[in-house]
């Protein structure tokens, strides 16, 4: 990780999935905990495309997150569920979709944020690392533009079995440690 110099006082960042309920809530818990461990001064909220607001955790999400050992001890209830809008777009210098479909979704109804939404997986390929400020690096990626792919999704766990969600943050948990290394 960076020593967080090439950051502002603070970068905003929006974590988007569909439902706000496993794979955003889970990759926002294991970025507040990065950022905070590396000093990145990330402030992470998470939204998703099709919220029903005001929902808590799910016990198979809360289960999930503290099979990671370092966010066993997280505290998961202050979550409620929200719908992406408008106001968390414009705050974010950094909006990253847990799949290919959410940039999309972004992209038709909120274009103005498509130069800095991506999926966590391009992010993690694609984003240099480095001196140069984080908006610099998102803009030099041209991401309003850029084909998207379904490879780059992070499969979503919902209706399936706790093994799924386990699995499912395991992977989110490497690509977030990917992504703050980037950041």
């Amino acid at each position: 990780m960076t020593d967080g110099a090439a950051f502002p006082a603070a970068v905003d960042v929006l974590v988007v999935c569909t439902g706000n309920a496993a794979r955003s809530v889970m990759a926002g818990y294991m970025l507040e905990y990065l950022s905070e461990a590396g000093g990145l001064g990330l402030r992470v909220a998470t939204a998703g495309t099709h919220v029903v607001d005001g929902q808590p955790m799910s016990r198979r999400t809360r289960t999930a997150l503290a099979a990671v050992d370092e966010l066993a001890a997280a505290p998961t209830g202050r979550h409620r569920s929200r719908q992406l809008d408008p106001a968390g777009l414009d705050r974010a210098d950094l909006v990253i979709g847990m799949e290919a479909d959410h940039v999309r979704f972004v992209r038709r109804q909120f274009p103005a944020a498509a130069s800095r939404t991506a999926t966590l997986r391009r992010l993690c390929r694609d984003l240099p690392p480095g001196p140069v400020s984080l908006a610099e690096r998102v803009a030099g990626l041209g991401l309003a533009e850029v084909a998207l792919t379904d490879d780059e999704d992070v499969d979503d766990p919902a209706g399936h079995d706790q093994d799924v969600y386990d699995a499912c943050a395991l992977q989110l948990w490497q690509l977030c440690q990917q992504l703050t290394d980037r950041l």
